[in-house]
């Protein structure tokens, strides 16, 4: 963990678990400038530590890297007792994700391992820091939790079953414990990213279509209908307002 020598700030910690150059630094980056004491957590945590730094001298604010792999119990355990080391947890953002083939699998192709990592990250790993805060959530009677998701978790899409039953899980886990903790004061949000952050990486937009149940859209050069992307600091500014 990145040491930092002082105390939460008065508006809690930001703990934002899965931080990659793209959503997740900017989302860290945003509640830094927000006055929030931020919490950075990935499994590089020599790149992390990077993050962690940029973000701490352009903002003027207090970031910690913490290195946490959300398909460990025992990684996330440590990882939130270092979290919960520099205060209370105002808002925890859960933005993990299992990287899997931009181009569609055959379900019958698809290894039982991965599929079962794929499902770890999304949802378990999600379960499982979500039962790290929410205690102190409960006892301060508030509290903020957002799942980052896309549009798989709202349509099953052909040749992304792995990507699609680990996003539906973490939907619904996502509407339980908004349904549970909201009388307790604490706001629990599922927030739908339906596009692809940053630069593309597939030369087609269709094909992540279902239409009619068959995967009919065919692989072209060039984007349909214009790229469907957005730059991560202008989707977090987009979503904060």
């Amino acid at each position: 963990m990145r040491t930092m020598a002082s105390s939460a700030s008065s508006r809690g910690i930001a703990a934002i678990v899965g931080v990659g150059p793209n959503l997740g630094r900017s989302i860290a980056r945003k509640f830094a400038h927000e006055g929030y004491t931020v919490a950075i957590l990935a499994r590089d945590l020599d790149r992390l530590s990077g993050f962690a730094d940029e973000i701490a001298r352009e903002e003027k604010a207090q970031v910690f890297a913490i290195r946490i792999d959300c398909s460990d119990l025992r990684s996330v355990r440590e990882a939130f007792e270092g979290v919960l080391s520099l205060g209370f947890v105002e808002v925890l953002v859960y933005n993990a994700y299992q990287p899997v083939s931009w181009n569609p699998t055959n379900f019958t192709d698809i290894k039982v391992e991965q599929f079962e990592k794929s499902i770890a990250v999304s949802s378990v790993g999600a379960f499982h820091c979500a039962q790290q805060v929410l205690p102190g959530m409960v006892e301060r009677g508030r509290g903020t939790i957002l799942f980052s998701g896309c549009s798989a978790s709202l349509n099953g899409i052909a040749g992304y079953s792995e990507l699609c039953c680990g996003k539906f899980a973490m939907r619904g886990l996502s509407e339980c414990l908004a349904r549970e903790f909201q009388p307790l004061g604490i706001h629990v949000a599922h927030v739908i990213i339906h596009g692809i952050v940053g630069a593309p990486r597939l030369a087609n937009c269709r094909e992540l279509c279902m239409q009619g149940g068959q995967f009919t859209a065919k692989r072209r050069k060039g984007w349909i209908n214009g790229p469907r992307r957005a730059g991560p600091d202008l989707l977090v500014l987009a979503h904060s307002r």
